[in-house]
């Protein structure tokens, strides 16, 4: 199944992060050991500057990490449609 635009876009941003993965075909990128907390901040990084947003600190939490649709929630609580 061919991910959507939303997610394929956020799959290359992780791709930067780590392009060895392939973040598609998870659906726990940390239970998996796809991402670590450096990766998380690394990846808050990448959001704020690439969506012009300031994710808060009460929001970088492993839950928002798990996969493409919980980071694609994240966006929308920043009123980002990613």
């Amino acid at each position: 199944m061919k991910p959507s635009t939303a997610a394929a876009t956020l799959a290359a941003l992780l791709q930067e992060i780590r392009p060895e993965h392939d973040f598609t075909a998870s659906r726990d990128f940390i239970g998996e050991g796809l991402l670590d907390s450096f990766d998380m901040i690394t990846l808050v990084a990448t959001l704020d500057k690439a969506y012009g947003i300031s994710i808060t600190g009460v929001d970088i939490v492993p839950e928002h990490f798990r996969n493409l649709d919980s980071i694609a929630a994240l966006l929308r609580k920043y009123t980002v449609a990613p």
